[in-house]
């Protein structure tokens, strides 16, 4: 499985709208609020790289309420040793 976050910028006064929409995506496994320039990191899942070509601007970008987005693929993931 390959994972994306997606930072989403929300149209003023639909950020919990847009999180809840976010959430009903397949592939979505994570809405978070956070501070900074955007409102929202979400992270996926998806079974390819090519797939997240069809998820994202097909699903995530079309919800209402967002007015930007910004995509980083993640290539590994690092786990503290036990």
């Amino acid at each position: 499985m390959k994972s994306a976050f997606v930072l989403v910028k929300c149209e003023l006064g639909r950020l919990e709208e847009v999180a809840n929409a976010l959430m009903e995506i397949e592939g979505v496994s994570e809405v978070h609020s956070i501070t900074g320039d955007h409102d929202l990191l979400v992270k996926l899942y998806a079974p390819s790289y090519e797939d997240f070509g069809d998820l994202i601007p097909d699903r995530v970008q079309k919800v209402p309420g967002i007015e930007h987005t910004v995509t980083m693929l993640a290539f590994r993931a690092f786990k503290p040793s036990a």
